[in-house]
């Protein structure tokens, strides 16, 4: 059975049954604790944790999931997986353990002629929580399968939490016997004998603790009973096409015949290439589905993981013996088997292939370099005893050449090394802290929201009313001061305050907060910063700049409004975002989708997809566009409506995004030239923004670009000054300004000319002292050894002295020429050794390694001349007299 006919009878099912049918949401999703949907039940939580009312009370789905944990395990088990589709069934208070067993053990013994799987029931075996007594009942009953077949398990195999304080429940599960191949009898730990396909979760406990998968406390039971569960369905395909594991099923291992057909290597002969086979056909398709839901590569985050799995699977295909680009052979047989059911694979196939190309492209150029500095590091770690790849290397490899840490990993190993992996991770550290910090002050919020839900759950929802007023009669909910609650705030604190109605803008949706004032008798309250930590609940991080803020118990009236201009500023910004992505769209094509945005009061920025930058006619296209629709005076409108209506109605749903599918808000501008999801606050025409100057237009990452621009007020600021320094130039240079340009190049060009004769001149002078360099060789036991400081003189030039002296000197001598330039702050040293002087042991390369520490710095190279650099200068002397220690002592021994 193929695996699109078992996705479909699964929802089939489960909808003749009264479910709703629930598209696969998006592999992203707005939660603090996940970079990815890593289970079935992940959308569905805020109806499982009581934070939304559920629009149905049953539905089915086969939801998206990605776990990366485990990435290194991939292939080389069965069980291991990046990308996977579970298929769930979920009871919201309705149906409880009865209808969830009747339910999955009908659809898994239900013959195939009749919509069924058709699994034998004699080799499947439920499992139970052990103690739970009354699943074993309704397994017996419902199956009539005998107690000994009936599978009691420990907490920690079949009790459910979500590793937080939540709810909760008792477990089952379908275990299918695949035989004494796979493991003892009756051993439910053994390997993949009992092989676990479908778990249903009892979601009937509260939990006020949970310190482990098995260690936590029931502080009493659910005021509503719900089920969700979660069927594999790569487990199962595997199961009913007779294959061995999930990599042979009829989605996956179409893949791995590509990939045999380009390396010439055979799948199921060797165990290491059957693993690099098996790397190669997961890691492709994750990273195609995670591109498709607007995960572009990266160093950090999701970003991060979608670079570490594309460049797992180039390097194993490389491996495998296939040394050309290899994305754009396999890719495309993993669209056409997942396009089957993923329909928008097809549709954005442009930008898919794009970014993935660009990142094997943007990888083949690391590895080359990269993998040199590896070898030459690896080499010296062995040639000096050792067994382990400092850290400083390792981070050297990823700062410098974009090596991941991984990669490190994976070649030290297969070069029987270690690598110091604990210092390289203090290495990032450090690295982050600083940007970090910003961030943590900017935010002042808490990795803890358990403090914010308990106000969510006294007080209820923030009453807010940013859309329609900018200014309220406000109350005091909660104080609080580095996450504990607090009575007041002195003149000059920080702290977060809670209104029961606000008028201000929380950061969301790439719109910064708004700014502002509180009034309190007595002083006032400085806004900060606006966030939603938890849904519904609007947060004000305020400073007390006038009085002391004692909001008592509640009854103090306080006045809350925004700064009008702020917000005037903030309107046309965000505005101005989504006519800059309609215009981007217009001008590079449909596939042009934005990917990130910021906006703030006058600015904006934006990231979209893109694989090479712009031409300087394109920018000025995408502003004269722009700005044209700011000229048409377009209007601006916003309408509530259904997830599936918006996107019927041609709204753009953001990559990243999270909304309710039960209502969002569509903007759009100029009807359907610019409609997209959005919450933020607009202009209501177009020529409100006032105008669109695009500032800059660069990378950020491979395959992804980024827009700046500034609007309203700032923009024409920035104009002005433009003006008014070409003003400067025209005056300065007594021309028109439409003869700027020409005079400048004109400027320019003489310059370069005078700057080359300069330097033929400086090259000469330097040349000059080279006779009388060597003729002052000194003597030390037979080797003539020059070492000179050079003032002024660059790495290029001291490298041509040095090769000048050494040459002077006739084919027999023992010579040594050791150069130190000092230019801008910089020191640059250069060693050079004849074929004599090498005889007698010296070589450049060991010259420069004693002395580059000295000058603070270091080097390489080859025995008869050697090039580094350093940033002390004032060790140069120092290091010119230990280059006639080293030669005598070399000499010497």
């Amino acid at each position: 059975m193929e695996t699109a006919e078992i996705r479909r009878r699964f929802t089939a099912h489960f909808e003749a049954a009264g479910h709703t049918v629930v598209p696969s949401a998006s592999l992203l999703l707005d939660d603090p604790n996940l970079l990815f949907v890593n289970a079935g039940m992940v959308p569905f939580k805020p109806y499982f944790l009581g934070q939304a009312t559920p629009p149905y009370a049953r539905a089915t789905s086969v939801q998206k999931c990605i776990r990366t944990p485990d990435i290194e395990e991939v292939g080389k088990t069965t069980r291991h997986g990046t990308f996977f589709e579970m298929c769930g069934n979920f009871s919201f208070g309705d149906y409880f353990k009865e209808g969830a067993i009747e339910l999955a053990w009908e659809l898994v013994t239900k013959s195939q002629a009749d919509g069924g799987f058709g699994l034998d029931e004699s080799i499947l075996y439920p499992s139970v929580l052990d103690g739970d007594e009354e699943a074993v009942a309704l397994w017996k009953r419902i199956t009539g399968l005998p107690d000994d077949r009936i599978v009691r398990l420990p907490p920690k195999e079949n009790y459910w939490s979500m590793g937080v304080p939540g709810p909760g429940g008792p477990c089952s599960e379908i275990l299918i016997d695949r035989g004494p191949a796979f493991g003892a009898d009756r051993d439910w730990d053994a390997g993949d004998r009992y092989l676990e396909f479908w778990n249903l979760v009892f979601m009937q406990d509260e939990l006020s603790a949970v310190r482990s998968k098995s260690d936590f406390d029931i502080a009493g039971q659910l005021p509503k009973k719900n089920i969700d569960t979660g069927m594999g369905l790569e487990r199962v395909a595997y199961l009913l096409q007779g294959k061995a594991n999930m990599y042979e099923t009829d989605v996956v291992f179409p893949v791995i015949e590509k990939a045999m057909a380009l390396t010439g290597k055979t799948y199921g002969k060797s165990y290491e290439d059957d693993v690099r086979f098996r790397v190669v056909a997961d890691h492709i398709r994750s990273s195609m589905m995670l591109i498709a839901d607007g995960v572009t590569p990266g160093n950090e985050g999701r970003g991060y993981v979608l670079r570490r799995l594309l460049r797992r699977a180039i390097r194993n295909v490389r491996l495998l013996g296939y040394e050309d680009p290899a994305l754009p052979q396999l890719m495309p047989v993993s669209r056409d088997k997942m396009g089957e059911t993923y329909t928008d694979l097809i549709l954005d196939w442009d930008r898919i292939s794009r970014v993935a190309d660009a990142e094997e492209e943007a990888f083949r150029k690391t590895l080359a370099a990269g993998t040199q500095i590896f070898d030459l590091a690896a080499g010296d770690v062995k040639k000096a005893g050792g067994t382990t790849l400092a850290a400083d290397k390792a981070f050297a490899l990823h700062d410098t050449f974009g090596f991941p840490i991984d990669l490190t990993l994976e070649m030290a190993s297969e070069a029987g090394l270690d690598v110091d992996e604990q210092g390289f991770r203090s290495l990032m550290t450090e690295q982050r802290e600083r940007a970090k910090a910003d961030a943590r002050a900017k935010k002042g919020g808490h990795a803890d929201l358990t403090v914010y839900r308990g106000i969510l759950d006294a007080s209820g929802p923030t009453e807010w009313l940013a859309y329609s007023q900018l200014e309220t009669e406000s109350k005091s909910v909660a104080l609080l001061r580095e996450g504990k609650s607090v009575s007041s705030l002195a003149h000059g604190e920080i702290g977060e305050l809670v209104l029961d109605r606000t008028p201000f803008y929380a950061e969301s949706g790439g719109q910064a907060a708004d700014a502002g004032i509180i009034e309190f008798d007595g002083g006032r309250l400085e806004v900060v910063d606006v966030q939603r930590p938890v849904k519904g609940l609007v947060v004000h991080q305020v400073r007390v700049v006038d009085g002391e803020f004692t909001p008592g118990a509640g009854s103090q009236s306080l006045h809350a409004q925004v700064d009008k201009e702020w917000r005037v500023g903030a309107r046309q910004a965000h505005s101005g975002t989504h006519v800059v992505h309609a215009a981007l769209r217009e001008v590079l094509g449909p596939t042009a989708l934005q990917s990130g945005s910021y906006n703030r009061p006058g600015y904006l920025r934006l990231d979209f997809g893109w694989t090479q930058g712009l031409s300087q006619g394109q920018v000025k296209e995408l502003e004269e566009v722009s700005n044209n629709a700011l000229r048409a005076d377009l209007p601006v409108a916003w309408d509530y409506m259904t997830l599936s209506q918006a996107k019927d109605w041609g709204a753009i749903a953001l990559f990243g995004e999270t909304y309710d599918d039960t209502k969002v808000r569509v903007v759009e501008i100029g009807g359907p030239w610019s409609r997209e999801l959005c919450g933020g606050t607009h202009v209501d025409h177009s020529s409100q923004i006032g105008t669109i100057v695009i500032t800059g237009e660069a990378s950020v990452g491979s395959g992804n670009r980024r827009i700046e621009a500034l609007t309203g007020v700032e923009g024409f600021a920035y104009l002005a000054r433009e003006r008014d320094l070409v003003s400067q130039l025209n005056t300065m240079l007594k021309v028109q300004p439409d003869q700027l340009v020409g005079r400048i190049e004109d400027m320019v060009e003489r310059l370069r000319t005078v700057e080359k004769e300069l330097e033929k001149v400086r090259v000469a002078q330097l040349l000059a002292s080279a006779g009388s360099l060597a003729a002052g060789a000194k003597d030390i036991n037979g080797v003539k050894v020059i070492a000179h400081r050079l003032d002024g003189a660059g790495g290029n030039d001291v490298r041509t002295l040095v090769t000048d002296v050494r040459g002077r000197f006739a084919p027999g001598d023992a010579v040594v020429v050791v150069g130190i330039g000092v230019a801008d702050g910089k020191v640059s040293v250069v060693a050079a050794t004849s074929e004599a002087a090498r005889a007698e042991g010296l070589s450049a390369n060991d010259l420069l390694r004693a002395v580059s520490p000295l000058v603070g710095g270091k080097g390489g190279g080859k025995p008869d001349m050697a090039q580094g650099g350093g940033t002390d200068a004032t060790q140069v002397d120092a290091a010119l007299a230990l280059v006639e220690s080293e030669v005598a002592r070399t000499v010497a021994g």
